[in-house]
């Protein structure tokens, strides 16, 4: 086919010809590409009729002539155009359209580059970049058809965003299906978690934690629902003692599955999950025009045919699917090394699907979304084209400055004689977690600690009450069922509180745990709130002094994850635990 037959004229991208008029508030087709602008005519052209000019070009210049000179001589009736409300005539979205004149309108002044910018969106979300054109209706379509989905049930969110901090489970399997991936061997693998990076966005959409988890981790897998080959439910028992990867395409198990083994370490609940293979680095990096990596020495690896020099070039295609496979050409050769360079790799995409040249570029931009949508299996709740772009356009929210890469925390498995897993770290993991769970910010650990300390000084200044001399009743009005009940006992049991009492669910769910007292009570509230990690945010002190046995009232919010574990983390990261930002580069060692 020619550019006419595919809508296209003058290499002019489909996207770029639908635009929105300001004077009508109507999408119409932007017509004359010669001097880039948008043309504003007296009525707005329907799909059907572009067919139609597009037959007209092979008739004589007479009938042409003719029928600028009808739509000049008589107001005709205006038309919806499809826009973003339907589809375009198979026959109109391949036609090419004849330029009409701008009938009674001045034509609006060129738009500057800057300006042009503000009708695409780029989203970001390590391998996802989703970008549109106003009124591009017609590419939906196609992005649609590109993108596959999977049901997982409770394992995620029903809905595409959350007013409060997401959290996306990003997973690259090594499955070998596509072009040119049998070579890589284990060719019959359903495919493993091979790279997971759970990644958690703020509440304020400020910030961004990038928490890689360890193919090798032994952990408990537990049991999840998936869907047979017949489409027909089934239940996939849990294993006590298995590697993490296994936690999807082993046994059944779909990628609900891995996102209910991650809740089940860390406390955190992913709302979605997106899936990429092999295909989805060599297309994405190609279609972005290549990511630039950094070497501290040259790199000749024969396994993953990956050959780089000293210093910085840039990979694509089957050289960065190279770099991330490699585990042989940098630090002690171990899966946590590979996972630095694959972090510094993805933090390098970001910032260059974030780059001016990207979001300005229609053409590349296009690409690049039509390539993601390609490459991605994401939850059934975040489907289709429109919904990915609305996450991803939150996602895109967050300063790349602000966007921290980490490994979570890990130990050498001491059940082995000699380690080739790891477990998860007892102290500096339940640390990083809680301070995820508590929507903690990594980059303003020095900000939140001061802050946090200052308030949290301020309230437990003052004498506290002993325990067996508080008094609360604790409701439940968060996520986790019997929460009141397994309070009660943990501080009847544990901490010695015996005048607590459960009382059950609270009326309406809350999102944040608080502490209702009087001003009489406060000795008992700074001992309550000592025991429990509560932070300043949560007390909430009334104006009547409390009259006899009357006892403070404690409401478990939706950040409440367990008897026992602090409401909130620390303001401090755990010491040891390397960070990297997504906006500075670093050489791979």
């Amino acid at each position: 086919m020619d550019a006419h037959s595919r809508g296209r004229a003058d290499d002019i991208d489909p996207a770029d010809q639908w635009v929105l008029n300001p004077h009508t508030g109507n999408y119409e087709l932007r017509l004359d590409h010669s001097t880039g602008e948008s043309s504003s005519p007296s009525r707005t052209a329907t799909a059907e009729e572009t067919g139609r000019r597009s037959s007209t070009r092979t008739g004589s210049s007479r009938e042409g002539s003719g029928r600028r000179g009808a739509r000049e001589g008589g107001a005709a009736p205006r038309r919806e155009v499809p826009g973003q409300r339907s589809r375009r005539s198979s026959q109109g979205a391949r036609g090419a359209a004849e330029p009409p004149t701008s009938g009674r309108r001045k034509r609006k002044p060129k738009k500057s580059r800057k300006k042009k910018a503000l009708l695409w969106t780029g989203g970001v979300m390590a391998f996802v970049v989703v970008g549109t054109s106003i009124g591009a209706y017609v590419l939906y379509q196609q992005l649609n058809g590109n993108i596959d989905s999977i049901d997982v049930g409770d394992a995620g969110s029903k809905n595409v965003v959350s007013d409060g901090p997401m959290n996306i489970l990003v997973i690259g399997t090594d499955k070998r299906t596509g072009k040119g991936n049998e070579g890589y061997g284990d060719k019959g693998s359903e495919g493993h978690a091979d790279t997971t990076i759970l990644f958690h966005v703020s509440e304020d959409r400020t910030n961004a934690t990038a928490m890689s988890i360890p193919r090798d981790l032994m952990t408990e897998i537990p049991e999840c629902e998936a869907k047979d080959q017949d489409g027909a439910d089934v239940t996939i028992p849990g294993t006590p003692n298995e590697r993490f990867n296994t936690s999807l395409g082993q046994n059944g198990r779909n990628p609900g599955c891995t996102m209910k083994t991650v809740e089940n370490i860390t406390g955190l609940k992913p709302d979605h999950f997106m899936m990429v293979d092999f295909n989805a680095v060599k297309e994405l990096t190609t279609a972005v025009g290549g990511v630039e990596v950094c070497m501290a020495k040259p790199v000749d690896d024969p396994k993953s045919h990956l050959k780089l020099p000293q210093g910085k070039s840039e990979v694509q295609g089957e050289q960065a699917l190279a770099l991330l496979r490699t585990r042989h050409s940098f630090g002690n050769e171990s899966d946590l090394d590979r996972i630095k360079v694959q972090q510094q790799f993805l933090a390098s995409m970001i910032r260059e699907m974030k780059s001016s040249d990207t979001l300005t570029n229609p053409k590349k931009l296009y690409k690049l979304a039509d390539a993601a949508t390609n490459a991605l299996t994401v939850d059934s709740a975040i489907g289709d084209a429109q919904k990915l772009m609305t996450l991803a356009q939150e996602i895109s929210k967050v300063d790349t400055k602000n966007i921290t890469f980490l490994t979570m925390p890990v130990i050498d498995n001491p059940a082995e004689p000699k380690p080739i897993t790891v477990v998860v770290d007892p102290v500096k993991g339940e640390q990083l977690f809680a301070m995820m769970r508590s929507d903690t910010s990594l980059t303003e650990v020095k900000q939140k600690e001061k802050a946090a300390k200052g308030k949290q000084a301020a309230l437990l200044k003052g004498p506290k009450a002993e325990p067996a001399d508080v008094r609360v009743d604790v409701l439940n009005g968060g996520d986790v069922p019997g929460a009141a009940g397994s309070t009660v006992t943990w501080l009847q049991n544990e901490q010695g509180v015996l005048k607590s009492a459960n009382k059950a669910n609270a009326p309406e769910k809350i999102k944040k745990t608080t502490l209702e007292y009087a001003p009489n009570q406060a000795d008992q509230a700074r001992a309550l709130a000592e025991m429990m990690g509560l932070p300043a945010t949560a007390m909430k002190q009334g104006t009547a002094d409390a009259e006899g046995l009357e006892a403070m009232v404690l409401t478990l919010g939706a950040d409440f994850k367990g008897a026992g574990q602090l409401i909130t983390g620390p303001a401090k990261a755990p010491e040891g635990v390397e960070q990297a930002s997504a906006d500075k580069a670093v050489c791979a060692k």
